[in-house]
């Protein structure tokens, strides 16, 4: 069944909003039009565990993009609709696009291990949909913004979990082609003090359930860092909320392990990453598709 997502705000108002904004923040990125048809999907039982299914036009079977947002890992700070808008503008070149929700830190079953198996599940269910729907599962993709960021590449790094983890979420994890972290962690263990400050209070801590100290296998199945290699091209787009030391630790890591990883750096705000109609939003999307090719 397909529902359409309405906006009471119009284009112009917005594209006049960011003619003139220096920066955006998640309230601002949450309003942004998103007025394209989507397919809404549960993979899952809890309340949190659904997502929606953007279409191209044509009948493919289409390119998929896992899209995911970010928001501090902690329920609050941002949910699907403030990645909507990066969805739909890649829809519109071509590419089918699996936005998700899921379940963070404060949300019942959130933290370690729900976000991560909700991200492990969301990902599998593309399975399910290519049952009905024309997706291309030899042409999975998975990009994420901030705490979604880490997601993305966590996801690419599933297939090097042990089978038995308590994150990975199934044996047969759906490959991914490449994947691209928007201005976010790949190394949770060097984010904890500098991801409380940047979101306002302790968030890596509660999503892991303790300091890498106490819970060192963790953070060595959670952070993409410590998997490499992938064996996955890896775009990792640096700008406000990943420092660019942490950035460089990672490429360097992951070219030594024999990954191929590019590094971008924009010089924007955190938001205006994910608002294609900002200057720094159009240059994602660039890079975006050119990743995906």
């Amino acid at each position: 069944m397909r529902s359409v997502s309405l906006l009471a705000l119009t284009f112009g108002f917005f594209s006049n909003l960011f003619s003139c904004a220096q920066h955006l923040g998640p309230a601002d990125v949450n309003r942004l039009p998103s007025s394209d048809p989507v397919l809404i999907a549960q993979y899952g039982a809890a309340p949190m565990q659904h997502a929606d299914l953007r279409l191209p036009q044509g009948k493919g079977p289409f390119p998929v993009v896992v899209v995911v947002h970010g928001g501090c890992w902690t329920a609050g700070f941002a949910t699907k609709q403030n990645t909507a808008a990066l969805a739909t503008e890649l829809t519109k070149h071509g590419y089918a696009t699996w936005n998700i929700e899921y379940r963070a830190v404060g949300d019942d079953g959130g933290g370690w291990p729900g976000t991560f198996l909700d991200w492990a599940a969301a990902t599998d269910y593309l399975r399910t949909l290519a049952k009905t729907q024309p997706v291309d599962l030899k042409r999975v993709y998975v990009v994420g913004h901030s705490a979604g960021a880490h997601a993305a590449l966590w996801i690419a790094s599933r297939a090097k979990l042990p089978v038995k983890s308590e994150i990975r979420g199934g044996k047969d994890p759906l490959p991914i082609k490449a994947a691209v972290a928007i201005d976010g962690p790949g190394d949770l263990a060097a984010t904890v003090d500098y991801a409380a400050g940047y979101c306002g209070q302790p968030v890596v801590q509660p999503l892991m359930g303790g300091m890498p100290s106490q819970v060192p296998l963790r953070y060595a199945e959670a952070s993409p860092i410590n998997q490499l290699p992938l064996h996955v091209p890896q775009v990792l787009i640096q700008a406000d909320f990943l420092r660019p030391q942490d950035a460089e630790v990672y490429r360097k890591k992951a070219a030594a392990a024999g990954d191929k990883v590019e590094l971008v750096h924009l010089d924007s705000g955190h938001f205006e990453l994910i608002a294609p109609n900002t200057p720094p939003g159009q240059q994602v999307i660039n890079q975006l598709l050119k990743a995906m090719r």
